[in-house]
């Protein structure tokens, strides 16, 4: 027995140097040095940071952001559970039983927020409008009405195909969904993104470390039944956040900057009026930025930060919308994020700005929650800064381009920026389809012989 442990452990070394020589290959050859802190694939728990949750000094200010946000932590049951195990000896059973309840807790503190944003109150503050707002000399429809005349777009009587909240998207407007996809992926390249292809399914914890719930009645995430916990993906975020994972990176390798285009799954449920149609639906294709920096004095993540906002900017201006820029209130924060700007266009058949884009610094709330390092200039290991923001969420997009660049006649004008991206078009014209007619059977099950 003891001869097979020892031939195992030289086993072990000799793979220990062949796995240091290849990295230090690679580290020659300036690849990104990346360490994989956990190859046997455990679960590692969280490193919250208890000595800043649980001093004294802190916790009038935690207790205050807590109530400014969503009201979702308490900080005393906290503090409460942390001196409790400290109290008790290494192995005792008590102990472990109460840092399984303290680290539940603690996770559902939010992340600290941008000092500027206590000021807000309730209500964002406009950063700017940007293009200017569309005039009509007619009353302008609303996509549904328009898709429907030029037959491009099915939202209704999906209820025993698709569910609620789906659409199907034919001929001119599925090409111009390829449009908007293509011509944000070709503007992510040119400003250094890595583009990813990620999966739909992953695990709820990689979901919650990302900093969404994936339980209770509200949750907005759907899982899949008879699998080990897995759950479809909300956003490319959650994807690329599990992409790095129990990884170490070296200082000259940040920052990253990652870009995805995905199906995004949620079970959004609404009865307002302003939100029918494709506007919020259970399934739906969007391009997402994820960016990781160094964390040194916080200024890196804010810096790529306000690098997304200007590339969301530059992007849906040229697309020739109209649309506001928002710094949005602590209370409008998720759990993840240190500050939050959002997109809102000009939805001129609905009347209305709506939500297209937003962006937030995450600072270290996920990677604390994931496990990403860095090995900083003086060999100190220090957690990464996160950034996400949305390049391009394609039902919304398309309602504010349509609406937008309507004409009297029911036609939409391709704007120019995505010309080249489609198949010859300038103009959806209702003569460009055959249109489809159906006939609506209402009994829902076959009355005769089934033979």
């Amino acid at each position: 027995m003891y001869q097979r442990l020892i031939k195992h452990f030289k086993n072990y070394l000799k793979m220990k140097l062949r796995t240091e020589a290849l990295l230090s290959s690679y580290e020659s050859r300036n690849f990104c040095h990346v360490v994989n802190i956990n190859i046997s694939g455990e679960k590692l728990k969280p490193k919250l940071n208890y000595e800043y949750l649980c001093d004294p000094q802190n916790f009038s200010h935690i207790e205050t952001l807590i109530c400014l946000r969503k009201g979702v932590g308490n900080i005393r049951k906290v503090v409460d559970l942390y001196y409790k195990a400290i109290s008790l000896p290494a192995d005792a059973p008590e102990r472990e039983l109460l840092e399984v309840e303290l680290e539940k807790e603690a996770s559902l503190v939010p992340n600290e927020a941008s000092p500027h944003l206590f000021e807000y109150g309730e209500e964002p503050r406009l950063i700017e409008f940007v293009n200017k707002k569309p005039e009509f000399n007619f009353q302008p429809k609303e996509l549904h009405e328009i898709g429907q005349k030029l037959d491009i777009l099915r939202t209704e009587n999906l209820g025993l195909l698709t569910g609620s909240r789906s659409y199907f998207f034919r001929g001119a407007l599925a090409d111009l969904e390829q449009a908007l996809i293509r011509y944000t992926v070709s503007h992510l390249v040119k400003e250094g993104f890595t583009i990813m292809s990620v999966p739909d399914l992953l695990s709820s914890s990689i979901i919650e470390s990302c900093g969404m719930s994936t339980k209770g009645e509200r949750s907005q995430v759907y899982r899949i039944e008879g699998t080990d916990d897995l759950c479809l993906s909300g956003t490319a975020e959650m994807a690329l956040g599990g992409y790095l994972r129990n990884r170490q990176y070296q200082f000259h390798d940040l920052p990253l900057k990652m870009a995805a285009v995905s199906r995004c799954y949620r079970a959004e449920t609404s009865n307002l009026r302003e939100e029918r149609g494709i506007y919020r639906v259970h399934g739906f294709t969007k391009c997402e930025m994820f960016g990781v920096t160094a964390s040194e004095n916080g200024q890196e993540s804010q810096d790529l930060y306000n690098e997304i906002i200007q590339i969301q900017r530059e992007m849906f201006s040229n697309l020739g919308i109209h649309f506001q820029i928002l710094d949005m209130p602590l209370h409008d924060l998720g759990a993840p994020a240190y500050s939050k700007v959002d997109f809102e266009a000009w939805m001129p058949g609905r009347k209305a700005f709506g939500e297209i884009s937003s962006a937030s610094n995450c600072t270290d709330y996920q990677s604390r929650r994931l496990n990403i390092s860095y090995k900083n200039k003086n060999g100190e290991q220090k957690f990464v800064h996160t950034v996400n923001g949305t390049a391009c969420a394609i039902p919304r997009m398309l309602i504010a381009l349509c609406e937008t660049f309507q004409s009297e006649d029911g036609t939409i004008t391709i704007p120019p920026a995505l010309q080249p991206y489609v198949s010859g078009l300038e103009k959806i014209n209702q003569h460009d389809h055959v249109p489809c007619k159906m006939t609506w059977i209402k009994r829902k099950t076959y009355a005769g012989k089934i033979l």
